[in-house]
């Protein structure tokens, strides 16, 4: 009985097989030539656009309605939690809505990830990277121009390291809520994932989102919460303090940090686990 019952398992599992794509091409210059590449460029351009418009705005907007000087109530606005939601939020809904267009990235640390493990090439990553950064300075411009008189008064949304906060804690900050966002996109996208839980409905931006939503819980209070390098830049940019500026740097090197360190978990420790014992199960079909 136990015999068949094994046997069962692994033709059950064996219809659900499985062949990771092969890696993307290093520097793969046909893109160039491709309307779908640009397309994608666009779509990551609007996409990161519009992630900054709406949520540098609901930053500002709590900060107006909980300014005392200004008549407004220390208890009142959406609080961080709202702002935690606006974030979560907004990338839920525009990863579902360019997922299938460019992927969804709209952050040039999950850009980053994604060419470590080898699922874009050099020139798409580069190119996606600027194109979210350009997109995350023109949607904070768009906030400045329409809330011009409240912009630099509440700081433009900008991320710098709180007070009692030291640089090595904000760096970590960083380094961990990134982690913890491109590990969830990696995992949620994961088509091997997709293959073998197929009973199982998983709409991907729905856990990236929270993702994104959970660290900002954690992290408003020490930096801000930037886990987006292109998020940090827009404002900082748009605003030209000296304070963001000085700690510009921690919103960078810290979330392409945790984006490696996603990267190389996922794809070499889980993922090339699996592969071995999916071999060794292979191999010995009758142990």
């Amino acid at each position: 009985m136990a015999k068949n019952v094994e046997v069962a398992e692994r033709g059950s599992f064996s219809n659900k097989d499985y062949h990771d794509p092969p890696p993307a091409p290093f520097i793969d210059a046909a893109e160039l030539t491709k309307w779908s590449f640009y397309r994608a460029l666009i779509a990551e351009f609007i996409a990161t656009l519009l992630f900054l418009y709406v949520t540098v705005l609901t930053v500002i907007g709590y900060s107006i309605q909980t300014d005392i000087k200004a008549g407004g109530d220390v208890c009142g606005g959406v609080g961080i939690l709202g702002i935690a939601w606006a974030f979560g939020g907004m990338i839920f809904v525009l990863v579902y809505c360019t997922a299938g267009i460019s992927g969804g990235h709209i952050n040039p640390a999950v850009t980053f990830g994604l060419f470590l493990a080898r699922k874009v090439s050099l020139i798409r990553a580069i190119m996606y990277i600027v194109a979210q950064c350009l997109g995350a300075i023109c949607g904070v411009g768009l906030v400045k121009a329409f809330q011009s008189a409240y912009f630099d008064r509440y700081g433009g949304g900008a991320n710098f390291l709180h007070d009692g906060y030291s640089t090595g804690v904000g760096l970590g900050a960083e380094i961990v809520g990134t982690f913890v966002l491109v590990y969830t996109v990696f995992s949620a996208t994961d088509p091997k994932r997709s293959a073998r839980d197929s009973h199982v409905p998983v709409l991907a931006p729905l856990p990236i989102g929270f993702a994104v939503f959970m660290v900002h819980l954690a992290t408003i209070p020490v930096t801000g919460t930037g886990i987006n390098p292109a998020r940090s830049l827009g404002s900082a940019v748009i605003l030209n303090q000296d304070k963001p500026w000085d700690d510009h740097w921690i919103f960078w090197v810290g979330p392409f940090a945790g984006a490696a360190i996603a990267a190389f978990y996922h794809q070499f420790i889980l993922r090339a686990g699996a592969v071995k014992a999916l071999g060794s199960f292979r191999s010995n079909p009758t142990v």
